[in-house]
């Protein structure tokens, strides 16, 4: 029962990571679009964005990003266990693949990219990086030789 909640634990960590970063930086990548247009964002005005976007995203985009996590730790733990390697590199691998399929995937969906700054290269290689975090802190959490 232990290990179960040890790994809840590891899993619900990793998760909020990434989720934050993933939305923090969706935040700050549309904000910088905007400064690019001239527009003045104020240091409050960012971080009343920041904190909104991340209340706001939770109930979607954050439910997502676990469902794809949850996933994707799977598989890396069924692949790594078949193959050689560090987990962290395996579970890093995971959660960026993770978040690159769950943004392309909504793409055919919906006929449009959700999140606006994912339709950038530069933004969707932010939120696959916060997936590739979240990754490897799962992965350097698990216990060695496990």
């Amino acid at each position: 029962m232990g290990k179960i909640i040890n790994r809840i634990g590891r899993f619900s960590i990793s998760w909020f990571v990434a989720f934050c970063l993933a939305s923090i930086l969706h935040t700050q990548t549309v904000l910088a679009e905007l400064t690019a247009l001239d527009i003045e964002i104020s240091i409050a005005d960012r971080l009343s964005t920041v904190y909104k976007d991340l209340i706001g995203l939770a109930p979607t985009y954050g439910i997502v990003i676990f469902i794809g996590l949850l996933i994707a730790f799977t598989v890396a733990w069924l692949l790594q266990k078949k193959l050689s390697g560090r987990s962290v590199w395996w579970y890093g691998a995971a959660g960026g693949t993770a978040i690159f399929v769950i943004l392309m995937a909504m793409y055919p969906l919906m006929n449009i990219t959700i999140l606006a700054s994912a339709r950038s290269t530069i933004g969707l290689l932010l939120q696959v990086t916060a997936g590739i975090c979240g990754g490897f802190l799962y992965g350097s959490m698990r216990p060695v030789n496990k």
